[in-house]
């Protein structure tokens, strides 16, 4: 076989789509800035930007056409920080990277949209530091895995003077990872939540970026019990900037939703999520079955074949493994062995390459092995913890999928073509096995009623798409009705030791926590 060259299977724009991913920079719209910069510039004369870009907050400002209020901007970027905009009066920007070096002063105004670099493109040597930056601000560490905005947002509140105003849009992970929780009891403490604006899909800031924007209105003095949690609903109206501008007294807007909401039941609720009046549910999905994540590859460019790549590389059966990758490649609720010659018909990556348990390589993987040397995978952040760096995670086949981040709607999918999920699915791991109890856990999920309350488990983002992290789907509220209909109350029960179904006894088992824990280190063993 004739050497391979990495170019032969990436797609044409695969260069420039890693620079953006690893810069973070998606622009601001006009509409969404003016309204920020609405915010900030009262009763000062200076706004600060932390991550001035191509500086739509600096044209934002520039509209008041107020001489009295100067612009300083920093950016790493040397190329948007050249532009022509930034050669006016009263503007200074400079090349700066505000994690790493901070300005050594505090400001009444700070305006950001901050870079969003997701966490598995931060080098190690950069983690220590926001680390070590997020315990001295807030007296506790972030978890890992909040991407490198969060610590853009920290480190603008800790420069923040007193009584100062910050405007931030930010993706809609801010409020709903895994570090949200320890986050926000922080911010809510120590500075006044005024405002949140989220966007309805029509109204997205961002439309070709797979995430959801929310803004955030905060000042630093007394919190308060209340925030107005407004929900925007159509692009390019004037009406966030009018109650923006109004200090958030008029409310009678066509546009918008506005709510007045106490802040712990935000906090709680999640900033991203309307507010919710139900009284609680009996059953939830973790009741029912265990939830994981599909498989993170790193790179599905290398590691998500097609059957042509496949063939062409001479790979062996062994060292690959049935896998879907993307949501709009399973189409249905159902997806099948023909489903998966249909995707190959389309020329679709459907098989993994899994290269796990084997000291000794064929030489047409050693050799694909080396495309993916000549492409810099084992110095990426993901891939670079692995040893050696190309061996694969580990899953079983799960009997559910979840399509999870999808521009169509979202569903519980039943696995009979047996396929690894990659990361555009969650796997959903069923407590019983039995082909009766999993068909009826899958048409429970599908139910109108279960499938809308996932967005009290869910973030939206743009052009119609929902999110669903495996801690929050595991909570999915499933209807009492739901239950009974389908006969999952019994196994219900039976996991909770009220009747003696199990064909061992409970104490094997134990709790319901403890069963979850169980299951889980079953599935990744």
């Amino acid at each position: 076989m004739s050497k391979v060259k990495a170019h032969q299977f990436l797609p044409s724009n695969w260069k420039e789509r890693e620079i953006l991913r690893d810069k973070g920079q998606f622009w601001t719209p006009s509409w969404v800035a003016d309204a920020m910069i609405a915010y900030v510039s009262e009763n000062t004369d200076l706004v600060f930007d932390p991550a001035t870009g191509r500086g739509a907050f600096f044209e934002a400002l520039l509209k008041i056409n107020n001489p009295k209020i100067s612009f300083f901007g920093a950016d790493i970027d040397r190329e948007v920080l050249a532009d022509e905009i930034y050669n006016q009066k009263n503007c200074f920007v400079e090349e700066r990277d505000f994690i790493k070096n901070p300005p050594r002063r505090k400001f009444k105004s700070i305006v950001a949209n901050p870079p969003y670099i997701r966490h598995h493109r931060i080098d190690e040597e950069t983690k220590l530091i926001l680390k070590k930056l997020s315990g001295t601000i807030t007296g506790f560490t972030i978890d890992g895995r909040a991407g490198y905005h969060i610590y853009f947002f920290i480190q603008a509140l800790n420069l923040l003077e007193k009584d100062g105003k910050l405007a931030f849009i930010m993706p809609a992970d801010t409020c709903e990872g895994t570090f949200a929780a320890k986050l926000w009891k922080w911010i809510s403490e120590k500075y006044c939540i005024e405002a949140v604006i989220t966007f309805d899909e029509k109204a997205t800031p961002f439309p070709k970026v797979d995430t959801n924007a929310i803004v955030f209105f905060i000042k630093n003095s007394k919190p308060t019990e209340n925030i107005y949690w407004v929900k925007s609903c159509e692009a390019y109206s004037n009406d966030l900037l009018e109650f923006v501008s109004s200090k958030f007294i008029k409310h009678n807007f066509y546009s918008l939703e506005i709510i007045k909401r106490q802040l712990k039941e935000a906090i709680n609720t999640g900033l991203t999520r309307p507010q919710q009046n139900h009284n609680g549910f009996k059953f939830h999905l973790y009741d029912f079955a265990r939830v994981m994540r599909g498989i993170a590859t790193g790179s599905n460019e290398f590691f998500f074949l097609t059957a042509k790549q496949v063939k062409e590389l001479g790979i062996p059966n062994e060292f690959i493994k049935r896998a879907v990758g993307r949501t709009k490649d399973a189409i249905g609720n159902i997806i099948t062995n023909k489903d998966l010659l249909k995707l190959e018909d389309k020329d679709r990556p459907t098989f993994l390459l899994s290269i796990n348990g084997y000291d000794t390589l064929p030489k047409s993987v050693s050799n694909y092995l080396k495309v993916g040397v000549e492409m810099g995978l084992p110095i990426r952040p993901l891939i670079q913890q692995r040893t050696p760096w190309y061996k694969m995670e580990k899953r079983e086949t799960p009997p559910l999928l979840f399509s999870y981040l999808g521009r169509r709607s979202t569903r519980f999918i039943l696995n009979e073509a047996g396929v690894l999920p990659l990361t555009g699915f969650l796997c959903v791991y069923p407590i019983h096995t039995d082909k009766k109890y999993i068909s009826n856990l899958w048409q429970a999920l599908n139910h109108p009623d279960t499938l809308e309350n996932l967005k009290l488990v869910g973030k939206s983002y743009g052009s119609g798409a929902l999110k669903v992290e495996p801690g929050n789907l595991n909570k999915l509220p499933i209807p009492e009705h739901i239950v009974e209909q389908f006969d999952l109350k019994r196994q219900y029960i039976a996991a909770n030791g009220q009747l003696d179904i199990f064909r061992e006894p409970k104490e094997k088992y134990g709790t319901q926590k403890n069963l979850a824990k169980k299951s889980r280190t079953k599935l990744v063993k």
